[in-house]
């Protein structure tokens, strides 16, 4: 018998958010991300207590846990722009307002870019909007940060700016980290071997510690290592290939941690069953 593993993918809110989980099941997921809001814009309708039982029993039916969070993508808490990072924080902390309604235990949050003010600046900037954000909104939801492809001047591509912002953070229980395969490619950490591998987690390991990656993107990357591009692709056919995720669905470290994919859609669920098929595989 197969070990079964933490695989899912980020699926659609159309027609509310209790809907993600029956793309979920569809899919094969036993995890899910998913957006709290439409991701491109700033407004959002306030979520009611019938919104919620929606939620809770659908989530129920399926047995899919657990469910995490991606903020929106127009937010921005590295900005040197005062208006952007003021809107930026307030709608960050409206999205931890409601994965809190919700009880969904972790939002995951790209750090910004710094727009040329400085990776200094940017780092600075996250980690006092971090501590606003803790400040304002109660346990037990978490802020996962993600780490960046580092295109343009995107804060976080190296583990060295993460352990920054997480050594400045006064509420350290509350934060975690989530690794994106892809990212970790296009910044130059070589996993696509096992010794890459299992030399990019040591690494994470002496500068934050493994015990702090709470969830893991599962993405192939369209582009060579090192390029700072972020361009996903499905597992096994980018420049990581499939060597990199067996390494990881067989890390007993993280058995407990869910893998969430972020390949290219398809028509319905096509894609994402083979994605998550193909990660299955991989187990040992």
């Amino acid at each position: 018998m197969t070990r079964e593993i933490l695989v899912g993918a980020h699926v659609s809110i159309a027609g509310g958010i209790h809907c993600a989980f029956e793309r979920g099941l569809r899919a094969g997921c036993r995890t899910l991300q998913v957006f709290l809001k439409n991701s491109n814009q700033w407004e959002a309708r306030a979520l009611t207590d019938e919104d919620r039982r929606l939620y809770r029993e659908a989530q129920r039916r399926s047995g899919i846990e657990p469910v995490l969070a991606h903020t929106s993508y127009l937010i921005n808490l590295a900005s040197p722009d005062g208006a952007l990072y003021r809107k930026s924080l307030a709608a960050f902390i409206e999205e931890l307002e409601r994965a809190n309604f919700l009880g969904i235990p972790a939002v995951i949050l790209h750090p910004g870019a710094h727009r040329g003010a400085g990776e200094a600046a940017g780092v600075a900037a996250v980690s006092a909007a971090l501590n606003y954000a803790l400040d304002r909104v109660p346990p037990p939801v978490a802020i996962l940060l993600e780490n960046t492809a580092g295109q343009g001047s995107s804060v976080g591509r190296s583990f060295e700016q993460l352990a920054a912002i997480f050594g400045a953070v006064t509420k350290p229980e509350r934060i975690g980290f989530c690794l994106d395969t892809c990212h970790l490619f296009a910044a130059g950490y070589d996993i696509s071997k096992q010794a890459g591998y299992r030399n990019t987690l040591r690494r994470f390991g002496r500068l934050i510690g493994c015990e702090k990656i709470r969830a893991f993107h599962m993405n192939d990357c369209r582009k060579p290592l090192g390029s700072r591009v972020d361009r996903h692709t499905h597992i096994g056919q980018g420049f990581i290939g499939l060597e990199a995720f067996g390494c990881l669905v067989n890390d007993r470290r993280f058995a407990a941690v869910p893998k969430i994919i972020e390949t290219p859609k398809g028509k319905d669920v096509q894609n994402d069953l083979m994605n998550l098929r193909t990660l299955r595989s991989l187990i040992t």
